[in-house]
């Protein structure tokens, strides 16, 4: 299966444009973290790629496939998976009700066989109303929902804003198993630099709607390139 590519992106709101010609590609199961302070176009990034904000220029392919005009669910077809920032759950649904709308029929029992494996907890919770876990939880959930339908690729926004570190610290350990054993690509977007550092292979820094320096996290200056974008 062929990757990820961005060629030239541009994409904002009410016609501002905040994301500014981004260009990037993804290989088969590699991971992107792409870094930067707030307000500097990250979400929005994530956001144009799914769909969800037109592009004002560029192209978006995702495993072979022409996706720059794609709505949001036909994105979602290609094998996609969006863990937004926001809220992205049914809160007065249980964990299992928010589970089954994204996995329906006889596929169900694999699924939770999928998510048994990353987050055997919420096996325990499936009763339980996914407005009443604590943000942590719900974040999972989200990961789970993605992980459940066999994404091939996953954007994640910011999962780690807010959690404590035994808790990134698990979510690292899920996003490493979802690449060894799936090939999944990610984008990930992060402020939380250790944890982006640790499950990425390459790193981009996003200012102010453009990408302002890459690297590979392997090398030794690789935390102090990104801090110097970071503390500006």
């Amino acid at each position: 299966m062929s990757g990820l590519s961005v060629d030239h992106l541009s994409s904002g709101y009410a016609g501002a444009v905040v994301v500014r010609e981004v260009s990037f590609e993804l290989a088969p199961g590699e991971i992107l973290a792409v870094l930067g302070k707030n307000g500097m176009g990250k979400s929005t990034l994530l956001k144009a790629m799914m769909g969800f904000l037109p592009k004002m220029t560029g192209a978006v392919t995702i495993g072979g496939t022409e996706a720059t005009r794609l709505p949001p669910h036909r994105v979602a077809r290609l094998g996609v998976g969006y863990v937004a920032q926001e809220k992205a759950l049914f809160q007065d649904l249980t964990v299992e009700e928010n589970l089954r709308l994204a996995v329906r029929g006889p596929d169900f029992d694999a699924a939770l066989s999928e998510v048994e494996k990353s987050f055997p907890f919420l096996l325990q919770r499936l009763r339980q109303r996914a407005g009443t876990l604590s943000g942590g939880e719900q974040k999972m959930l989200l990961m789970a929902r993605s992980l459940a339908v066999g994404a091939k690729f996953l954007l994640v926004d910011e999962i780690t804003e807010g959690l404590q570190p035994s808790v990134i610290d698990r979510l690292a350990g899920v996003i490493r198993d979802a690449r060894a054993r799936h090939g999944t690509t990610m984008l990930l977007v992060e402020q939380h630099l250790p944890f982006a550092l640790a499950v990425a292979d390459r790193w981009a820094v996003l200012d102010r709607g453009e990408i302002a320096e890459t690297g590979a996290t392997s090398e030794p200056d690789a935390a102090g390139r990104v801090l110097r974008h970071l503390s500006v």
